[in-house]
């Protein structure tokens, strides 16, 4: 049975930058087409746990409606622990943990939904198998970067590279193994 892959799938200003310092992302509407999502459902057909950080997942909850991961196991990285709301699952343990604890499952890949302190967690244990970048033609100036300093240097080789006509760069990545 092959490992369930750890992936990113994100979206990022030119400058870095996945949303403005007060959370606010409406800048992403600057290509939203009606006839493209950018391989979104392709990609989350390989899906079938998200992993999200605790604001991720407050801010995912304002948009109301549907919650966009029913059907996938969810687990929200949190300090405080909290009872489970369905398939949505509060942990406070370690990445190490819960990757585990996953893993011991067979199943699809494992989605890590952001934001960057999720996914600074995840890639400074080197847990992350791919990470692909939606770069917004936009310069946002200030903001929540996408990676947060670290002083561990992670070499990285493309898979994939695919344009739109909206101007946005699609951007995938593995870590290189040494």
């Amino acid at each position: 049975m092959e490992k369930r892959k750890v992936r990113v799938y994100i979206a990022a200003s030119l400058d870095g930058y996945i949303a403005h310092s007060d959370g606010n992302i409406d800048w992403l509407d600057s290509v939203a087409r009606d006839d493209e999502d950018y391989g979104y459902a392709a990609f989350i057909e390989t899906i079938d746990t998200v992993i999200m950080g605790r604001k991720t997942y407050e801010k995912v909850l304002s948009f109301g409606g549907e919650f966009p991961h029913a059907g996938r196991d969810c687990y929200v990285l949190s300090r405080t622990e909290r009872i489970a709301d369905g398939q949505v699952h509060f942990y406070s343990g370690s990445p190490e943990k819960l990757l585990d604890q996953i893993r011991r499952k067979p199943g699809k890949d494992i989605f890590i939904d952001g934001g960057s302190e999720a996914i600074d967690l995840f890639r400074k244990k080197g847990m992350i198998d791919s990470y692909t970048v939606s770069i917004i033609p936009i310069l946002l100036g200030e903001g929540i970067p996408l990676f947060k300093e670290n002083e561990k240097e992670l070499s990285l080789k493309l898979v994939e590279a695919t344009t739109f006509d909206s101007g946005l760069v699609q951007l995938t990545y593995e870590p290189i193994q040494k």
